[in-house]
């Protein structure tokens, strides 16, 4: 196999594996995130709409590295700089 070929076996790899480790993280960190908001509203269910508000932002904050995880894996798949140095 020549370069090109490992270096387009190493960015579908990479790209695997950066979906599958951020998507994982992503997921604990919101299961977390969930658990605690559940945990407050049933300390204090009169705080349900601050409590409310702010889970939301966080679950957004979290989610947001799944979609910078996506954002890579698609660069490394479809738009690699890397395949068009070794071309040249």
């Amino acid at each position: 196999m020549d370069t090109l070929g490992w270096l387009s076996l190493g960015s579908i790899v990479t790209a695997g594996l950066t979906i599958a480790i951020g998507s994982i993280g992503s997921a604990i960190g919101e299961g977390k995130v969930a658990a605690s908001a559940l945990d407050a509203i049933a300390r204090q269910p009169e705080q349900r709409g601050t409590i409310t508000r702010t889970l939301f932002v966080c679950l957004a904050m979290v989610e947001s590295t799944a979609i910078y995880c996506l954002v890579i894996s698609l660069i490394l798949l479809f738009a690699n700089p890397l395949l068009e140095t070794v071309t040249k």
